[in-house]
């Protein structure tokens, strides 16, 4: 859940809102997110953002939730060419996307424990979603999706962590970084196609 972050008094603007800790959250980073960083960014004091969030760990998950409700995940079309593989494909690609551009995001995508209750409410609307435009059984829509999402976030934040644009430079690494990503892209088709094998099989 989002931390609880009470009204501003009545008749001052409020300097400390949900979205602006997310904004600042997200321009900092998850990794380097720090109570000290944002209470600079923000220009108070660090007492006064303890008022408006409990912890640290409270302002993360804020962020996280943030990131995976601004993210819009490709809407299925059971007209669209290719079917389902070729939309589980446009899903993978989407995913692999957030995990890029937010590194930190992916525990609290792949951890149930961590992850907020509109983070949840919105995987299982987007599971009933394909469900749905698919003809498929809710718990096989479940498996499927959540199968793919897990290898492609797991394996998105190990290939995008290792891919440093400095380093790459200095180092003379970006053919091998590019083709860890291409093996990284083949292995997420095949997962994809051997998936729909599997749910054709039970």
């Amino acid at each position: 859940m989002q931390p609880d972050i009470p009204a501003a008094a009545r008749g001052r603007p409020p300097t400390i809102t949900p979205d602006r800790l997310a904004d600042v959250g997200i321009k900092l980073g998850l990794p380097n997110l720090t109570m000290a960083s944002v209470a600079a960014e923000l220009a108070v004091t660090q007492a006064a953002l303890y008022k408006r969030v409990a912890n640290l760990e409270a302002l993360k998950r804020l962020v996280a939730d943030t990131v995976f409700q601004r993210w819009q995940i490709p809407l299925a079309s059971a007209d669209a060419p290719g079917g389902l593989q070729a939309y589980l494909t446009g899903f993978v690609e989407s995913l692999c996307t957030v995990v890029k551009a937010h590194p930190g995001l992916p525990p609290y995508l792949l951890r149930r424990s961590v992850a907020t209750a509109p983070m949840l409410e919105k995987i299982a609307s987007h599971q009933a979603h394909v469900a749905e435009v698919f003809g498929l059984p809710l718990d096989k829509a479940r498996w499927l999706l959540a199968t793919i999402a897990f290898y492609c976030i797991a394996g998105a934040d190990t290939v995008y962590g290792l891919v440093d644009d400095e380093t790459e430079v200095l180092t003379g690494r970006r053919v091998q970084d590019e083709e860890v990503i291409a093996e990284f892209k083949q292995g997420m088709r095949a997962l994809v196609i051997g998936s729909l094998e599997v749910l054709a099989l039970r």
